[in-house]
C-alpha cells in the first residue's frame, strides 16, 4: 500500500470484506477508466473495445463508491501496461447482463459438485426476513398492519400480466381479479395500483403508474378510489399525489450527484476549501434531499392527521415512488426502523416493486441518461432522520454506507436487475447455456444482499448495531428488574417531539393541499411580517404539527425530520471517507459511538448477571477472560483488549481507511507490479487479443 502524505498520519484500519481483497475493486464499481502518458501530456478516457494509440504511464480508476485508484507503470513494459488498461476498460463495461460477474459466481459457487448448497441456499440456514416472493409473506404483512380489507393477488404468476410487477402483490378486497385484468391495459406498463402499507386508523398508502388512456382517466380514477375508500373503516376520502409534478426528475438528481462527487473527491481539496460550502449548495443535492423529505412529511400528515388514504402516482411507478413510499413508512412505522424491518422495506418497495437497479446503477454502461442515484438519495434521506433521532433506529450509518457499497458488488440479486422477471429470465437462459441443473427451481437463485455473513464476519457485522437504539423490545432495568419497552396500539405514532413552530410554514406552505412547486417550495420565507402571521387563522395542517411539537418524544411513534437548511447536513461518512484531508484522527461521531458501545456492552453484561441472580444462580465473572462474542456491540467494555480510551486507529472515516483514495496530488501512485506480483497478464477475449498494439 502506498504511503500517506507526511502531513496526514493514519493508523491502518479497515473492515475486511470476505468477497474482496484489500485492494480489490469490483468491475461494476468502476465508473471511468483513464489512461495517462506523462511524457507526451496525453490523457484518454477508455471505453469498451477502443484502441489506445499511446503507451500509458499511469492508470486512474474513478470508482462509483467515491474512491479514486491510481496506478503507475514504472516497472511494467509498455505492452503489458496497454493490455491491463484495455482489459479493465473492456470487462468493466459488459454488453449483456449475463456477462456480469454475478452469473459466473453463482453458477460456480452454488452449483458446484460439492453439494453443500442447494440452488443458492444453505440447507441449514435461511434469512429471518421476508423477501415478498411468495403469498404467505404478503399475508403476514397484511396481518401485521391490520389491513383487513386488502388481499393478496396472484394474477401475475409467471409474469403473464406485467413484466415489471412482482408475481404477488396486494389489492383491495372489493376489486376482483377479473376487474384488475380489465383495467391493467390502461395503466403504463400494465402497472395497476399496488398496496404499500396500512395505518392503524385504516388509511392506506398506495402507489400506481399513470393511466395511459386519457379517455379512461376519470372512469378508472373513480373505480380505484372507490375500492380504496371501501377498504377504510370510516370510508374516508382518497387523495392523489402526482410525484412527477412535485419532485425533481431523475436527470436533475443525477446532475446534482455528479456535482457532489466533483466537489468532494475529484477537485483538489486544498484549492476548493474556501468555496466548498457555496459549491455544495450550488450542487442542489441537499436541496433535493430536503424536497423528498418534505413531500414525504406531507403524505404523513394526510395519513396520520387527516385519516385519508393516499395514492402516489408516477409515470411508471418505479423511481420517485420508491423513495417517497419508503420514507413515509419509515416515518410512521417503527418496525421499519429495526434492521430486519428496514431490509424488508427495501425488499418490498424497491426490489419487488421493480426499481430499475440495472439501469439506474448503469451496470452495463449503455445509457448514461438512464443512470440516477435514487437509492443513494433515499439512503441520504434516511441518514438525515437518523442524524436527528439516533435512538429511534436499530442500525447505524456504517450499515447504510455498506449497503450502498454493496450495489457495486454484482453477485446479489437485490441490486443486479430491473425487476424480478428480468432476474428469472436471464438466470434461466444462463443456466441452460451452462448446462446447470436447476432441479425443481424455476431459475438460478442469486443470493440476496441481506445475508451479511457472505461479506462480513459476525464481529464486523456488530458495527451495524446502534448502541442507543430504543426499540419495541429494547431492555431496561427498573428497580432491579429487567423489563422491556412496549408500545400499545392506541399510542401508535401519537407523540413525538419534532421541529420548532417556525418550521411549519416551510414544511406545509401554509395550506392542506399536497402540491409542491419544485423550485419555490424550497425557498424559506425571508423576513416575514410577524404582525400578519398573528392575524392568519391557523390551518388544520399547522394545528396538527403544533400539537405534535407540544407532546413529549416517542421514539416508537411518528418521526418527522426538521427541514430547515441548518437541520440538514452533508453525510460525511459516505461522501468524504476517502479524503485524507477531511478525516479527523480520533475524532468525529465514531468517538461517541465507541463510548456508547462500551456502555451498552456493560449494560448487557449487568442485565445478564441480574437474570442469573433472579434465577437463583450465582453469576461468575473473570476479569481476565476474553470478551464474549455474544454481545451486539463492536466495542466491548471491561476488556484489556478494548481499552476505555479512544483507540489510535479511530477517525471520522471509521471503519473505512482514508488512504483508500490513491489519487491525491501529494501521493504517488502505486506501481502495478506490487499488486500483480509478477503474474502473467493475459487476455481471453478475441477482441482484445486482436487489438493492434
Amino acid at each position: 500500500m502506498m504511503p500517506s502524505p507526511s502531513r496526514y498520519i493514519f493508523n491502518r484500519f479497515q473492515v475486511a470484506n470476505r468477497l474482496l481483497g484489500e485492494h480489490d475493486v469490483p468491475l461494476a464499481c468502476v465508473e471511468q477508466v483513464v489512461t495517462v502518458n506523462d511524457a507526451k501530456g496525453k490523457q484518454k478516457v477508455l471505453c469498451s473495445n477502443q484502441k489506445l494509440k499511446f503507451n500509458p504511464t499511469e492508470l486512474i480508476l474513478y470508482c462509483k463508491d467515491f474512491r479514486i485508484i491510481r496506478f503507475r507503470f514504472d516497472e511494467a513494459g509498455p505492452q503489458s501496461a496497454k493490455k491491463v488498461c484495455l482489459a479493465i476498460a473492456h470487462y468493466s463495461q459488459p454488453a449483456d447482463p449475463q456477462l456480469l460477474f454475478g452469473f459466473e459466481y453463482v453458477g460456480k459457487q452454488y452449483y458446484g459438485s460439492l453439494g453443500e448448497r442447494v440452488n443458492g441456499v444453505d440447507p441449514g440456514g435461511g434469512l429471518q426476513m421476508p423477501l415478498f416472493d411468495r403469498p404467505s409473506e404478503w399475508d403476514r404483512e397484511i396481518k401485521r398492519t391490520g389491513a383487513a380489507e386488502w388481499r393478496v393477488c396472484s394474477i401475475n404468476e409467471g409474469y403473464i400480466v406485467s413484466s415489471s410487477l412482482p408475481e404477488y402483490f396486494v389489492v383491495p378486497v372489493s376489486l376482483a381479479d377479473q376487474d384488475l385484468k380489465q383495467y391493467l391495459c390502461f395503466f403504463t406498463a400494465h402497472r395497476i395500483p399496488l398496496w404499500c402499507w396500512n395505518h392503524p386508523n385504516g388509511s392506506a398508502l398506495v402507489r400506481m403508474a399513470s393511466i395511459s388512456d386519457p379517455l379512461q382517466q376519470r372512469k378508472l380514477d373513480q373505480r380505484i378510489c372507490s375500492a380504496i375508500t371501501k377498504s377504510h373503516p370510516q370510508r374516508s376520502d382518497v387523495l392523489k399525489s402526482d410525484l412527477d409534478k412535485n419532485l425533481p426528475n431523475i436527470q436533475d438528481i443525477q446532475a446534482a450527484f455528479v456535482k457532489v462527487r466533483q466537489i468532494c473527491v475529484i477537485e483538489p481539496f486544498e484549492e476548493s476549501e474556501e468555496k466548498w460550502l457555496s459549491s455544495m449548495e450550488s450542487s442542489r443535492w441537499l436541496e433535493y434531499v430536503r424536497t423528498f423529505l418534505k413531500h414525504s412529511a406531507e403524505v404523513v400528515y394526510l395519513l396520520e392527521g387527516k385519516h385519508v388514504s393516499v395514492i402516489l402516482q408516477e409515470e411508471e411507478d418505479r423511481d420517485l415512488s420508491c423513495v417517497v413510499s419508503s420514507l413515509v413508512q419509515l416515518m410512521l412505522d417503527p418496525h421499519f426502523r429495526s434492521l430486519t424491518g428496514f431490509q424488508s422495506l427495501v425488499q418490498k418497495e424497491w426490489v419487488m416493486a421493480g426499481h430499475r437497479f440495472l439501469d439506474r446503477c448503469n451496470h452495463l454502461k449503455k445509457n448514461d441518461k438512464e443512470e440516477s442515484p435514487l437509492f443513494q438519495l433515499f439512503l441520504d434521506c434516511v441518514w438525515q432522520i437518523i442524524n436527528q433521532y439516533p435512538a429511534a433506529f436499530e442500525f447505524t450509518e456504517t450499515y447504510l454506507t455498506v449497503l450502498s457499497d454493496s450495489m457495486w458488488i454484482p453477485v446479489f440479486s437485490t441490486f443486479l436487475f430491473n425487476c424480478p422477471q428480468q432476474r428469472t429470465e436471464n438466470s434461466m437462459d444462463f443456466a441452460k447455456s451452462k448446462c446447470i441443473p436447476l432441479g425443481e427451481e424455476k431459475a438460478l437463485r442469486f443470493p440476496p444482499v441481506w445475508d451479511w455473513s457472505q461479506q462480513f464476519t459476525p464481529k464486523d457485522q456488530a458495527l451495524f448495531n446502534n448502541p442507543m437504539y430504543v426499540g419495541k423490545g429494547a431492555t431496561c432495568v427498573q428497580n432491579g428488574t429487567v423489563k422491556s419497552f412496549r408500545r400499545t396500539k392506541k399510542n401508535y405514532s401519537s407523540t413525538l417531539r419534532g421541529m420548532p413552530s417556525s418550521l411549519r410554514n416551510i414544511l406545509m406552505d401554509g395550506h392542506d393541499s399536497l402540491t409542491l412547486t419544485r423550485r419555490n417550495s424550497l425557498v424559506p420565507r425571508l423576513k416575514p411580517d410577524f404582525s400578519q402571521i398573528r392575524e392568519v387563522v391557523e390551518s388544520p395542517t399547522e394545528r396538527f404539527f403544533r400539537d405534535w411539537v407540544s407532546r413529549p418524544a416517542d421514539l416508537q411513534g411518528m418521526l418527522i425530520p426538521q427541514l430547515l437548511p441548518s437541520h440538514l447536513a452533508l453525510w460525511r461518512l459516505y461522501f468524504l471517507r476517502w479524503v485524507p484531508e477531511a478525516s479527523i484522527p480520533k475524532g468525529g461521531p465514531v468517538t461517541a459511538y465507541h463510548k456508547l458501545s462500551q456502555l451498552a456492552d456493560e449494560v448487557e453484561k449487568l442485565q445478564s448477571q441480574l437474570r442469573q441472580y433472579k434465577g437463583g444462580s450465582t453469576p461468575t465473572s473473570n476479569p481476565s477472560a476474553p470478551p464474549s462474542d455474544h454481545s451486539r456491540m463492536y466495542f466491548k467494555a471491561g476488556s484489556t483488549h478494548e481499552p476505555s480510551s479512544t483507540p489510535e486507529y479511530l477517525s471520522s472515516s471509521f471503519p473505512f481507511s482514508p488512504v483508500g483514495n490513491m489519487c491525491r496530488r501529494s501521493i504517488l501512485g502505486t506501481p502495478l507490479s506490487k499488486f500483480l506480483n509478477g503474474a502473467k497478464i493475459w487476455l481471453s477475449t478475441e477482441t482484445l487479443a486482436n487489438e493492434a498494439l
